[in-house]
């Protein structure tokens, strides 16, 4: 795979694909930057190299051309945190946007707008990605949070260049993902969360090759818990997954991999912020509860493990995080990364929720690499090809 470093962009147009797909608030400002962040060392090189930058991203899931998704409201914020003015153009394909694009100096960055905009971006279509291809010399992907879409900007578009590459997101994701499947030291522990396993199956699969340790917690939990004769009350359970989470079981034990539920969970009358709340050993909620985080002794063992690893993957909140009465597990989890870390540790943290609890903390420069995509990397991890990096290969 070819990076930008194999690449002089002097007086080129490079059209990057970049993850800008950041969260807004009501007014519109951009509520984190991390993924702009993660682009800049790219779009700089670029810029360093005597060429100019057109940066193309969708933003949400718009059904239509809602003004609510437009990328026209992050340009000041991307402004800010590259150091560079950024054009917008109101359009990503056609007449506009190539005009822009042509009157493009070196030095300069312009900014498309959504390419969901288009149905065409994520059918993958042809003559779509070919009308993006009229807009730069080179293409670059630094799009790692889409690079397991085979959508026109992120895979179709690359068929159309000579020369085309990947951006240091996309190589830094390969190269921090390596580390724990190539190259990671033992104790490997990996915290799995979230509400499904069927969501992990893959990766829980691969990992049981890999890793000494795998902490399950979160919603998933409970499928296992009740698989094994607990009591769950109304807890989010998969009954027809119980069967594999026994066999995942079985399997870590010949492979010498010691699964590790939870001891105790916080479990609520309600599934709100609000509701009564009390704590209880697992497999022991009674009916008319559920359970929504883990609980102060799981908290413990849970550090405890991950402290004494030296290398961590973390992918899926311990519980129900963006209510404060059930964010203690993984406000916990993350103070336990931080701290292995700290120690020595290589830790990876698998995008999303995870990523999220790290960055809000303000843990973000405290691990050793915080993904941009928790799908991609999952997908990655499992050994899938990417189609976004199979493109640019």
């Amino acid at each position: 795979m070819r990076t930008i470093d194999d690449i002089s962009f002097e007086n080129k147009k490079a059209l990057i694909r970049v993850d800008f797909n950041v969260p807004l608030d009501a007014d519109f400002n951009v509520t984190d930057i991390t993924r702009i962040e993660a682009a800049k060392p790219t779009i700089i090189k670029i810029l360093e190299d005597g060429g100019s930058a057109i940066l193309m991203s969708h933003l949400g899931r718009p059904k239509a051309k809602e003004e609510a998704f437009s990328l026209k409201h992050i340009v000041e914020k991307v402004q800010e945190v590259i150091g560079v003015q950024v054009k917008f153009v109101e359009d990503c394909v056609g007449a506009t946007a190539e005009e822009a694009a042509a009157n493009l100096q070196p030095g300069e960055v312009l900014l498309l707008e959504n390419l969901r905009y288009y149905k065409e971006e994520t059918k993958g279509d042809k003559d779509f990605a070919e009308q993006l291809s009229k807009l730069g010399d080179v293409y670059i992907n630094d799009a790692f949070g889409t690079a397991h879409r085979a959508h026109a900007s992120t895979a179709i578009v690359a068929e159309f260049f000579e020369e085309k590459a990947a951006g240091y997101v996309i190589e830094a994701e390969i190269i921090n993902a390596k580390k724990v499947l190539e190259t990671g030291v033992s104790p490997i522990t990996a915290i799995m969360g979230g509400s499904k396993i069927s969501d992990k199956i893959l990766i829980v699969e691969k990992l049981l090759n890999i890793a000494d340790n795998i902490i399950i917690g979160g919603g998933m939990s409970y499928t296992f818990i009740k698989a094994l004769g607990g009591k769950i009350g109304m807890s989010i359970c998969e009954d027809d997954k119980q069967d594999l989470a026994l066999d995942l079981l079985k399997r870590a034990k010949e492979n010498n991999v010691n699964i590790i539920l939870p001891l105790d969970t916080v479990i609520a009358d309600d599934f709100s912020n609000d509701a009564n709340i009390q704590t209880v050993i697992k497999g022991e909620i009674p009916d008319g509860w559920e359970g929504l985080d883990i609980g102060p002794k799981t908290r413990e063992l849970f550090s405890e493990t991950i402290e004494n690893s030296k290398t961590v993957i973390w992918n899926g909140p311990m519980g129900v995080a963006e209510m404060e009465n059930f964010a203690h597990g993984t406000i916990a989890i993350a103070h336990a990364v931080k701290n292995a870390t700290a120690k020595g540790a290589f830790s990876l943290i698998g995008g999303g929720d995870s990523a999220a609890a790290i960055n809000n903390l303000g843990f973000g420069d405290d691990v050793s690499y915080v993904s941009t995509g928790g799908g991609a990397l999952l997908e990655y991890m499992e050994g899938k090809v990417l189609p976004g990096i199979a493109a640019i290969s």
